[in-house]
């Protein structure tokens, strides 16, 4: 039985085994036709190492397949073109890391032409940080030299740049500080915006290796000479920074005139921003005698010189009496525009100097009559002087339907005859300023703007700037009416004074969709009441203004009213942890903690008691509002970037639900109840 069993299986094999046979001589019949390869070398780039890889691939895997004494083996062209591609694959995957990087292995010069089109110094310092090699290219060449802040009596500087034309192409941004201007390296990086005041007394930075003083550049008896000199090292330096991309130039105190620099300005083709705060660009035109001194840039040809990248201008005069006059000039103002034919942003404001008793403003008759910019996007005209002719009024209204781009417009004019009716004068034609957002003017002016017709439909103007609630015309209610029926889309109001609260709920009646509110001060400039300085009271009405307020729905912020008691810098600190110990889960609630002594003296703990019943109750009206006036808000609603934030519970008690399950979750929602609505003092971006 064993053997006939033993014969089965056998003869059950043996066709299996048969099978297999001739299965493996078939496979053995069939032959892959081996790939075509290109050997000519010039065929493969060597910016392409993935091309260079897959070839090299294809012909190691087409090896197995050749027939005889050719299998494994590769013929003569097949072998340089294996190691042609080998060279260019080895430096994109090579074991170290200088064979990865290959912009390292490029000249210097090749380097230093990068690295220019880079203006960000942040994003200098962070190529500098990759490695030696880079370091040693952007910092002393390109890092110390984007932004360049210096005095005009800073020769040295100007001598290095004019002798080293290399570096001071390099320059992108370049700040002439007044005299008066803090001394010493400064420490800022980034570019920022352009400075609107100086009262901002910004610090030199100056590029690494240069003295601060040179005795032959400098040293001079005679004042004058003085400054002629550095006239023609501050001209001669400024000509060689073929890419400069802004100028700031703040130096009231000097005798140099605009008229030197800015014909040299306009040859910068790679220019785009211009600051020029100085009393001597409102100063009159002083018309030379034809036998007079032939000056370094001809009249003709700053009269002939275009701007074209040149998209932003701001012209300010400064509170110093030095370069005023009595009777301000718009005749170099206007030349100066008529070279800038693609503006984009325009920046005129006027300031009284302090010594002066002439009240006399600037005319910009001329800028309405004769300016046209296609691509103006923002116009500022502050406290400037416009005539109330006909001839003038119509002017400006062809001015402002010549310009519908202009989504920023502030507009602080007046006029010496019937100051008190002017704004009323103006009139608006139909279709103008269809893509106004920003407005900055007279309660009167902003009233027209509303009720003008447009075909485009509603303007999208969101914020409103500048109106004064605190007259006795308001007694007229037609500011409330078109801003009821035309100001769908304002969101923001910040008005510059007020007086009775009815024309505050009058305004939030009319704007149903208001999320910011700035009052600004209240009565005729007497200013916000509650200073930093000494006890501080709020105001005592807080349930009235949380029931004005509630009809606002959306309303976010509100600045102009206190309602938070001052506390020391103990009990702030106190109050912060015993917030961040409620955040980490601790049973203890801010108001079991205000009233233990570890939160510092009784007034602060009676203070706080008071600060959380205000927070709740206009959590309570007003389940929006977020941000309040700091106790040390001064005029402007500014405190050193603090306002007071009030954090509602509500969205965390809606997240521990979620989060929690069954008994834990309740109890959750009902700790969150016991706390409720909590304030803090942050510090924002103004």
């Amino acid at each position: 039985m064993l053997s006939v069993r033993s014969s089965k299986k056998s003869d059950a094999s043996r066709p299996r085994s048969g099978a297999l046979v001739s299965l493996t001589g078939a496979t053995r019949g069939i032959r892959r036709t081996p790939p075509i390869i290109d050997v000519n070398l010039n065929s493969y780039s060597r910016t392409d190492p993935f091309q260079a890889f897959n070839v090299l691939l294809k012909l190691l895997s087409s090896l197995s397949s050749r027939v005889g004494g050719c299998q494994y083996r590769l013929t003569p062209q097949e072998h340089r073109l294996s190691l042609h591609l080998l060279n260019i694959i080895e430096p994109f995957v090579g074991s170290t890391p200088s064979k990865r990087t290959i912009i390292t292995h490029q000249p210097t010069e090749i380097l230093d032409a990068i690295v220019f089109h880079v203006s960000s110094r942040t994003d200098l310092l962070n190529l500098a940080m990759t490695c030696s090699r880079m370091h040693g290219v952007v910092i002393p060449r390109h890092f110390d030299y984007r932004v360049v802040k210096c005095k005009v009596s800073s020769v040295s500087v100007w001598n290095h740049l004019s002798v080293h034309r290399s570096l001071a192409m390099n320059v992108r941004r370049l700040e002439v500080l007044d005299e008066r201007a803090v001394s010493g390296p400064g420490t800022a990086i980034g570019h920022g915006t352009l400075s609107s005041s100086l009262s901002n007394q910004s610090r030199e930075m100056v590029p690494g290796g240069i003295s601060s003083t040179e005795t032959d550049l400098e040293d001079t008896d005679d004042e004058l000479a003085m400054h002629i000199k550095q006239e023609q090292y501050l001209l001669d330096a400024l000509s060689k920074m073929a890419h400069l991309e802004s100028f700031i130039w703040s130096c009231n105190h000097s005798p140099i005139s605009i008229d030197t620099f800015w014909p040299i300005l306009l040859k910068i083709h790679a220019l785009k921003e211009v600051e020029i705060n100085d009393n001597m660009v409102f100063a009159p035109m002083v018309v030379a005698d034809e036998e007079g001194e032939d000056e370094d840039v001809p009249a003709s040809d700053a009269r002939n010189a275009v701007a074209r990248q040149l998209k932003v201008v701001t012209l300010q005069s400064t509170r110093h009496a030095y370069g005023s006059t009595k009777h301000p000039d718009f005749t170099r103002v206007k030349g100066m525009l008529n070279s800038c034919p693609n503006l984009v942003s325009l920046n005129i404001s006027y300031i009284h100097p302090r010594s002066s008793s002439s009240q006399t403003l600037l005319s910009a008759d001329d800028l309405f009559l004769f300016g046209r910019w296609p691509s103006l996007t923002s116009l500022t005209l502050a406290n400037l002087r416009f005539s109330s002719s006909s001839v003038n009024l119509s002017a400006a209204s062809t001015f402002l339907l010549a310009h519908p781009n202009i989504e920023v417009l502030h507009l602080d004019i007046s006029s010496t005859l019937n100051s008190s009716t002017f704004h009323k004068q103006i009139v608006f034609l139909s279709n103008s300023l269809p893509r106004l957002r920003e407005l900055r003017a007279h309660r009167d002016v902003v009233s027209t703007i509303l009720a003008c017709p447009s075909e485009t439909g509603p303007r999208p103007l969101e914020m409103i700037k500048g109106v004064k609630l605190s007259s006795s015309e308001m007694k007229n209610p037609l500011f409330f009416v078109n801003l009821r029926r035309f100001g769908s889309h304002v969101r923001r109001v910040e008005l510059e004074s007020w007086n009775e609260m009815d024309d505050i709920r009058k305004l939030i009646d009319s704007v149903p969709k208001l999320t910011w509110l700035d009052l600004g001060i209240k009565g005729y400039g007497h200013g916000r009441s509650g200073g930093g300085g000494g006890s501080y009271v709020p105001t005592v009405n807080v349930n009235e203004w949380a029931t004005l307020l509630s009809s606002a729905p959306e309303l976010t912020t509100f600045h102009g009213i206190k309602f938070f008691y001052e506390i020391s810098l103990q009990a702030q600190a106190s109050l912060a942890s015993s917030y961040e110990s409620l955040s980490n889960g601790s049973s203890s609630s801010p108001a079991s903690s205000s009233s233990s002594s570890s939160i510092g003296s009784s007034t602060d703990r009676s203070r706080i008691r008071k600060n959380d019943e205000t927070a709740s109750l206009l959590a309570w009206k007003c389940p929006k509002l977020r941000r309040v006036d700091h106790w040390d808000s001064d005029n402007g609603g500014s405190s050193g970037g603090k306002v007071i934030v009030i954090m509602n519970n509500s969205k965390d008690v809606v997240k521990d639900l979620r989060n929690g399950e069954g008994k834990e979750g309740r109890d959750r929602e009902k700790e969150k109840d016991k706390t409720g609505p909590r304030w803090e003092i942050r510090r924002v971006k103004q």
